[in-house]
């Protein structure tokens, strides 16, 4: 990126750093991400409209919704996926770290290293176990042990055990929840300090899920990391906030509630918010 954010570098790395090994209450821990106004456009329709949410350090945030309320997109234009897409805009502003991440000269491939992305089906690279782990360091060009490193990326994602001796073969050959937690690795591999995750046990089976979420809460003592979920028991046991939206008249996605999970799932706020997480729509 550049100069305009890279003084955002140190004080990320140092939040990871004293986080590390005791989350934070999500209350009282500060924002690394923060939406402000924050509406998506294809074209000129408009998917997410007026967002205002403030993403806790280390811990998990959940969104849910019903389909096709926005979440992915809102999901996307966090880190900037969203720019692949021809036509797409965002108005508003995405803040990490108090930066604006849509202001004049930031680098979007940059953005992407910092807020890695786990999609909805598990996406490994047509390589070696080893190479899919040693692929992003080797194109940022990071110095060092690419052996530890791969280590140290799968023993994060609880994969190691696991392939140790698989090294060299195919990540294709992988189970899916194997291959989900390689793609985890892929994503940790190059140290962001907030991991996306696109509905990413939506083709597992429940054993693999299981160890998704179980992972998450690991890996949430050194990053922060959302999620995309159509699954209520898994946001309800997995995420430390949620964040519900709802698609307006207008068919723009926009937030009903926010708060704390056991209070969204226990005592919302809005009686939308109560129908929904008990089955009655969506």
């Amino acid at each position: 990126m550049t100069t305009a954010i890279a003084p955002q570098e140190e004080r990320a790395v140092s939040l990871r750093i004293e986080t590390t090994g005791a989350a934070v209450a999500p209350e009282t821990a500060p924002s690394v991400i923060e939406l402000q106004g924050v509406s998506c456009y294809y074209g000129a329709f408009r998917a997410v409209r007026e967002i205002d949410v403030s993403v806790r350090t280390n811990a998990i945030t959940a969104l849910i919704g019903p389909s096709g309320c926005g979440k992915s997109t809102l999901l996307r234009a966090i880190n900037r996926m969203n720019d692949l897409i021809p036509g797409a805009r965002v108005e508003g502003r995405v803040l990490y770290h108090g930066e604006d991440l849509y202001g004049s000269g930031v680098d979007p491939v940059e953005v992407r290293r910092r807020i890695g992305m786990v999609f909805q089906k598990p996406n490994p690279f047509p390589k070696t176990i080893y190479d899919n782990i040693a692929f992003g360091p080797r194109v940022n060009g990071t110095r060092g042990n690419l052996d530890e490193l791969v280590e140290g990326s799968l023993r994060r994602a609880a994969l190691w055990d696991e392939v140790k001796d698989k090294l060299k073969q195919s990540g294709m050959a992988l189970s899916g929840g194997q291959q989900q937690r390689l793609c985890i690795a892929r994503a940790i591999a190059v140290e962001p300090d907030v991991i996306l995750m696109d509905e990413p046990c939506s083709a597992l089976d429940p054993r693999a899920t299981l160890q998704i979420e179980e992972l998450m809460m690991d890996l949430k003592k050194r990053y922060t990391i959302l999620i995309v979920t159509h699954n209520m028991q898994q946001a309800a046991r997995a995420s430390d906030e949620t964040v519900f939206l709802n698609m307006g008249d207008d068919r723009a996605g926009y937030m009903v509630e926010k708060g704390a999970t056991s209070e969204i799932f226990t005592n919302p706020k809005n009686q939308m918010t109560e129908d929904y997480v008990s089955g009655r729509f969506g």
